[in-house]
């Protein structure tokens, strides 16, 4: 294949424009808030799953609390109405005086027992109460982290959207500039070697795969014609010539 040497370094500068979009991608995905974000994430995840948990404690607890305060009060009010019944005269019977004496006395450890179960719920609640708010608290911190972190991602992002935009661009003005068939050999080339399919050689040596040409390659190439495209023995990368080539 044969190309204008004029052709030939504006095929470098192809190259150059296609490293820079490669580094553009690579820095866009490699992002340290693209991992700040995800710990940060799961740590949210994490403590949700925490909150939903001792916001369900909290409820189930106040629930228990309600049904304790409530057996207490009923109770308390069945021992107000034997005390009332006693004081009243109205039992004359010294066996139901005894029976209904008794009764009171039952009821007032029953009702300290149950105020115990009261106090003992309240307690728990409280505690509940207190981890929701830490939890709910944290929550509120992380998630402003992950904004934090989202946003100052999403900045960076569309700032190098943009520059790849305008690297984009220019592209293909410059291919557009390139012989079709030394492009289209280009771009297989750098398919297949790993995003580099020219490169300069400098000094006798190849930029590609960074060896240096041996004498015979080195008269090989002074040999050949100024238009001819060269192809790198090593890499078989394309090999443009320049002035700094050496030779």
């Amino acid at each position: 294949m044969n190309a204008a040497p004029a052709d030939q370094i504006r095929l470098l500068d192809v190259q150059a424009l296609d490293v820079r979009l490669s580094q553009l991608a690579h820095k866009r995905t490699a992002l340290p808030e693209h991992a700040e974000i995800e710990s940060l994430t799961k740590d949210l995840a994490q403590l949700r799953d925490l909150l939903v948990a001792s916001t369900t404690e909290e409820s189930d607890t106040a629930r228990e609390q309600t049904k304790a305060e409530q057996d207490v009060d009923q109770v308390r009010q069945r021992a107000v109405r034997d005390q009332q019944r006693l004081d009243s005269g109205a039992v004359t019977s010294p066996k139901d005086l005894e029976n209904l004496q008794r009764e009171i006395v039952s009821l007032a450890k029953r009702q300290g027992d149950l105020e115990d179960v009261v106090l003992e719920v309240m307690e728990r609640r409280e505690s509940a109460q207190e981890r929701v708010t830490e939890l709910t608290e944290r929550v509120s911190s992380v998630q402003a982290k992950a904004d934090d972190a989202a946003a100052r991602r999403d900045a960076a992002v569309a700032e190098f959207d943009r520059e790849a935009a305008t690297v984009t661009k220019e592209r293909e003005v410059v291919a557009a500039s390139v012989p079709a068939d030394l492009l289209k050999l280009y771009e297989k080339l750098r398919v297949q070697q790993g995003g580099v399919g020219a490169a300069r050689l400098f000094r006798r040596r190849c930029e590609g795969c960074q060896l240096e040409l041996n004498i015979t390659e080195v008269n090989e190439v002074k040999a050949a014609p100024a238009d001819a495209v060269l192809r790198c023995e090593n890499c078989r990368r394309i090999l443009v010539r320049t002035a700094d080539s050496g030779l």
